[in-house]
């Protein structure tokens, strides 16, 4: 499952992860969303300070963030009957660090952190937003049933 083509994951965090877990999610959330073989995602991992300057650059935000999206060819999650999609979906910027405090204040493990704000990104590369009431239900609920169908999937 985590060696689908078109899947880069790199880890510039300074930390020791095993970044094996986001790659299966990724693959998973790729096929899950129906993307085609084609479809291409990368994911990069992020110290504080370079997150910090790319959420000052991108968001006008000071301080580091969680997770950035960038969508790159404007994919969407096709409609039921209709073929996978293909394209560049763009690139999701995850902080560990980040993601390892909220972690704690969440009363959750950080690998279960770093599941949903990789599955948040990609939501967000494929359009899905959370400005007002209505978005921000819908785009949660997904996240939290591709989150809990992955666990379900990989027993975690």
């Amino acid at each position: 499952m985590a060696d689908r083509p078109g899947l880069d994951i790199r880890d510039d965090s300074g930390e020791e992860l095993d970044t094996r877990d986001l790659a299966g999610l990724a693959a998973f959330l790729l096929d899950a969303l129906r993307m085609g073989a084609d479809a291409e995602l990368s994911v990069t991992l992020v110290d504080e300070s370079t997150m910090a300057d790319l959420h000052v650059e991108w968001m006008g935000e000071p301080g580091p963030t969680d997770v950035l999206s960038f969508p790159m060819d404007e994919v969407t999650e096709p409609a039921p009957g209709q073929p996978p999609a293909e394209g560049v979906l763009g690139d999701v910027v995850i902080c560990p660090a980040v993601a390892r405090r909220q972690a704690v204040v969440a009363g959750h493990e950080p690998e279960h952190e770093m599941r949903i704000l990789l599955t948040h990104g990609v939501l967000h590369l494929l359009g899905l937003d959370h400005v007002d009431p209505d978005e921000e239900r819908i785009m949660f609920q997904r996240q939290r049933d591709l989150v809990a169908d992955y666990e379900r999937a990989v027993g975690g």
